[in-house]
Order: C-alpha cells, then sequence, then structure tokens
C-alpha cells in the first residue's frame, strides 16, 4: 500500500492540475506520493472469462468432488469466508441448504456469487474475479473496497473461516502452499495474511502428489506459508484434525476416511504418524 511505502509511484489515467479535484474526491493525498506516471494503456483484460449456463454448474464427482463436498461440509451459517484457487473455489458450489455465507476476496470484494449467466444478460467484468481470476459476479449487497482494506479485515480476525490448497502439510500444522523450486513463482497472493489470521485454517488438497509421494510429512521441504497454522486437512482418502497448538499432545488425529479406504491405505500415504479418534471413523461422503 502507498501509505507504508518508501517510495511510491502512482499511475494515473488523467493528470490534471492541483485544484482541479474537489477535496472531497480524493482518495490519496499527495503526501505519499513521489511519482506520477502518466498511464497509455488503461484497458482492464479479463484474465481468465468463466460463464455459466442458466445457473447450471457441472457435478464434480471421482477423488476431487469428495474433497470439495466435503470441504463445503465445513461452511457454517453466517460465517464469513476466503477460498483460495482450484479446489477450495469449487466447494462454493456445494453449500449446504440452509447455509448463508459471505464470500471474501482478497482483491476487494464481500459476496463473491457464481459465474456470469449471459442467458440472463449478465457479462464477465474485469473487476468482479474470484482468487483464480475468474470471472464472477457480485450477491445482492457485496461490498468492494480496497486492498489494504480487505487485508485489515483478514490481519483483523473478521474473516471466519480460510479454504486454501496446499502443496504440503506437516503434523505440526505447519504449510507450504505457494513455492516449487524451479518453477514459475507467481506469488502467494493472501496466502501468508489469511493462514497467519486469527481464520480457522482449512487445507483442502490430494493426499498425494502425481507421482505418488506424500503431502502430509512429519516437516515440510518446500518453503512455508506459514508455520503451526493449519486446524484441518480435508484430501480424497481422508480428513486430519491437525493439534497446532499442542493442546492435546500435538500431530494429526485422523477423524474420517473414504470409502473403500483403509487406515493402513492411509498409513501408507502418509509421511507422519497420526492418531485415530475414538470408536468407528465416519465416513466421507463418496
Amino acid at each position: 500500500c502507498a501509505v507504508a511505502g518508501k517510495i511510491v509511484l502512482a499511475e494515473a489515467e488523467t493528470i490534471v492540475e492541483a485544484g482541479e479535484l474537489d477535496p472531497d474526491e480524493i482518495h490519496l493525498s499527495g503526501v505519499y506520493v513521489d511519482h506520477l506516471i502518466q498511464a497509455e494503456d488503461n484497458e482492464k483484460r479479463i484474465e481468465r472469462l468463466r460463464e455459466s449456463t442458466a445457473g447450471q454448474v457441472g457435478d464434480i464427482t471421482g477423488a476431487r468432488g469428495r474433497i470439495v463436498k466435503r470441504a463445503a461440509k465445513e461452511f457454517k451459517d453466517g460465517m464469513y469466508v476466503n477460498l483460495g484457487i482450484g479446489i477450495p473455489t469449487m466447494a462454493s458450489n456445494y453449500i449446504p441448504p440452509g447455509v448463508h455465507i459471505e464470500l471474501q476476496a482478497e482483491n476487494g470484494l464481500m459476496g463473491l456469487g457464481p459465474y456470469p449467466d449471459p442467458s440472463k444478460g449478465q457479462r464477465g467484468d474485469a473487476d468482479f474475479i474470484n482468487a483464480g481470476k475468474e470471472t464472477i459476479t457480485p450477491i445482492e449487497g457485496a461490498s468492494s473496497f480496497c486492498s489494504s482494506e480487505s487485508f485489515s479485515m483478514i490481519r483483523g480476525g473478521h474473516i471466519d473461516l480460510t479454504v486454501l490448497g496446499g502443496l504440503e502439510c506437516s503434523a505440526s500444522g505447519d504449510l507450504a502452499s505457494f513455492f516449487i523450486p524451479g518453477k514459475l513463482l507467481k506469488g502467494m497472493g493472501g496466502a501468508m495474511d489469511l493462514v497467519s489470521s486469527p481464520s480457522t485454517v482449512v487445507v483442502a488438497m490430494d493426499h498425494t502428489a502425481k507421482d505418488g509421494s506424500p503431502k502430509i510429512l512429519d516437516k515440510c521441504s518446500l518453503p512455508l506459508t506459514g508455520k503451526a497454522v493449519v486446524d484441518r486437512i480435508i484430501t480424497d482418502m481422508c480428513v486430519f484434525d491437525c493439534d497446532k497448538n499442542n493442546l492435546k499432545g500435538g500431530g494429526l488425529t485422523l477423524i474420517e476416511i473414504a470409502p473403500g479406504v483403509s487406515v493402513d491405505d492411509v498409513r501408507e500415504a502418509t509421511a507422519c504418524s497420526f492418531k485415530i479418534v475414538d470408536g468407528e471413523i465416519p465416513l466421507m461422503e463418496d
């Protein structure tokens, strides 16, 4: 944000003389700005145009569908929720009946709705996007704001639930979600702030990598997004609760398991030890 920068460059579509703007129209005082740049290309481009057809979204099946549908069960009525790219975003298609949540995007929107539906006269708008830069529509009562206010909501503990993907999770609740050495680094977005906030953090991801190697480990090998931040891990094989605050001896506890998957299967695919919930292990929805 400009208010925290040592040197600030402001790019403006139009530059006018001092006094031409009404004081009440000023969003940022000149005290913060060191250099002005005249913008030459002012077209806002849609990076990922997504549209729905008559409000219909195809059902998500298989292992990924199991993760998505289970993640949606984390939504409770009245929650303010932030969803990450990919699997977490898909969970918004399966909000339980009778549950109303407000979806927040850290780029500055509270009240994310479905993809635009051309049959209703809706069109994609570059200003209304989700975490994956896909076009969405604002719901009734939505509000937009600057990214600094968005992160104030996050850091101030006003977001109840964060669901995001992961590359690796550790038994102590560490999360690596943004960087693979040798691959293009696009940045972590708002993930570091989200997982460090008072929000409940749920990681929704495949249990193993494409090569079959475990993604749930004693210790993460990739750069961390946050240390001791994960409350729950939802995968295609099971659901783990994480005792990140070491209130019950630390570590992971298996609380649900997928149909057709045994505890031994989970152990074989998990590179750390874990406890098991007392009694019969509940089944995830297939």
